[in-house]
C-alpha cells in the first residue's frame, strides 16, 4: 500500500476493499450494510478483504445518508459538580457503555441544565441521536418534557409522572423496608432516617419503606431530617437529627453518600458505630467501603441499571418489543455498621 506525501498510510477505503476481493464497490457497500441479497460466498470474500485492510465503515457518513442518527444520548438534569462526584453516574454510564459498545450506537451525555431547557429539547429533537437515556430526574425537570412522544426515551427510575413512560428501577420502598427492619431486628427502638430530595422517586420511596417499617412495628417515625444525596448534606441532616436531643440508636440513610457524611458528625461527637447507633445505607458504592466500620446497605445494581435501560433503548429505536417497566431485584450488604 502506497503512503501519502505526509508519510502517513491512506485510511483503508471501500475501493481497496473492493479490488482485493474482486467486487464492485456497490457489493462491498452492500455487504457492510447488511443487505441480504449478496450471495454468502462473496459476502464471505468481501469480509476477508475486509479484515485484510482493516476497513473501518465510516458510522457517522451511513447516518447522514440514511437520514438515521446512530448515537444515543445520556440527560443528567444535575449540576457538573453532583455528575463527577457521584459514584451512581459513573455506574450507569459504564452499563450502558458496556451495552452499546456491542451494537452500531455511540453514546453521548447533556448534563442539563434547567435554566435554559430549551437548548435540551432543541439539540434532542434535532435530529441528533436515536434515541435518549434519562438519569436522576427531578419533578420540576423540563427539558425532556414531552421529547418521548418524538424520540424513543428510557428513565432511570420510575417518573414521578409516570404516564407511558419506559423505565429502568428497583423496588426502592421495599428495599428501604427491609434495611429498617434489619435494625429493628437488632434491637434498635429510636431509628431516625436522612432521607433523600421528595422530588424524586427514590427519596420519596425510600422514605415511606422506612416509615411502614417503624409502624409495622410501632416505633416512632418522627425522627426525619432530608438531604440532596450528597455528603455534605448528610452530615448537616446528622447534626440537625442530634441537635434534636432525643434518642436515636439506629439510622436508615438514603444513599452512601449521605451515609458517610453522617459518620463525620457521629465521629466528631464521640458517638460509637455500631454500638450506639447502628446505621444502613443505599447503593452499596465507594462510600460504603470507604468509611470505617464498612457500611451494611442495599445493594444498588446500577450497573446492571444502565445495561438494562441501553438494551431497552436500542430495542425501541429499532421497533423490538419490549417491556414498559423492568425491575431489578436489590440485596442487603451485611458489614460492620449494623448487623
Amino acid at each position: 500500500m502506497k503512503q501519502d506525501q505526509s508519510g502517513s498510510r491512506p485510511a483503508p477505503t471501500l475501493e481497496m476493499v473492493a479490488a482485493l476481493a474482486g467486487v464492485s464497490r456497490a457489493t462491498v457497500s452492500r455487504v457492510v450494510n447488511d443487505v441480504p441479497s449478496v450471495d454468502e460466498d462473496i459476502a464471505a470474500k468481501v469480509r476477508q478483504a475486509i479484515l485484510a485492510v482493516n476497513y473501518t465503515p465510516n458510522r457517522a457518513a451511513r447516518s447522514l445518508a440514511s437520514r438515521k442518527p446512530n448515537s444515543v444520548t445520556l440527560i443528567v438534569p444535575e449540576s457538573t459538580s453532583k455528575v463527577f462526584a457521584d459514584p451512581f453516574f459513573a455506574s450507569v454510564v459504564q452499563g450502558v457503555a458496556l451495552y452499546l459498545a456491542d451494537t452500531d450506537y455511540t453514546l453521548n451525555m447533556v448534563i442539563a441544565s434547567e435554566a435554559k431547557p430549551e437548548k435540551t429539547r432543541a439539540f434532542l429533537l434535532g435530529g441528533n441521536v436515536a434515541g435518549a437515556l434519562v438519569v436522576s430526574h427531578h419533578a420540576g425537570d423540563r427539558s425532556w418534557a414531552h421529547v418521548s412522544d418524538h424520540i424513543p426515551m428510557v428513565f432511570a427510575g420510575r417518573p414521578l409522572a409516570e404516564g407511558g413512560s419506559y423505565y429502568v428501577d428497583v423496588n426502592n420502598e421495599a428495599a428501604a423496608e427491609g434495611a429498617t427492619r434489619l435494625l429493628i431486628q437488632g434491637g434498635r427502638t429510636h431509628i431516625a432516617t436522612i432521607a433523600g430530595p421528595q422530588d424524586m422517586p427514590p427519596g420519596v420511596d425510600r422514605i415511606n419503606g422506612w416509615r411502614n417499617a417503624l409502624e409495622a412495628s410501632g416505633l416512632d417515625d418522627s425522627l426525619v431530617e432530608y438531604g440532596d444525596f450528597t455528603l455534605s448534606s448528610g452530615a448537616k441532616a446528622m447534626r440537625r437529627l442530634l441537635e434534636r436531643g432525643k434518642p436515636l440508636d439506629g439510622l436508615f440513610v438514603a444513599n452512601d453518600q449521605m451515609a458517610a457524611g453522617a459518620y463525620t458528625v457521629l465521629h466528631e461527637r464521640g458517638i460509637r458505630i455500631p454500638d450506639d447507633v447502628a446505621v444502613v445505607g443505599f447503593d452499596d458504592d465507594s462510600f460504603a467501603t470507604s468509611v470505617n466500620p464498612q457500611l451494611t446497605t442495599v445493594h444498588h445494581p446500577i450497573i446492571d441499571m444502565g445495561k438494562k435501560m441501553a438494551e431497552i433503548l436500542v430495542d425501541l429505536i429499532e421497533g423490538k418489543p419490549t417491556d414498559r417497566v423492568t425491575q431489578i431485584p436489590t440485596s442487603l450488604v451485611i458489614r460492620d455498621s449494623a448487623s
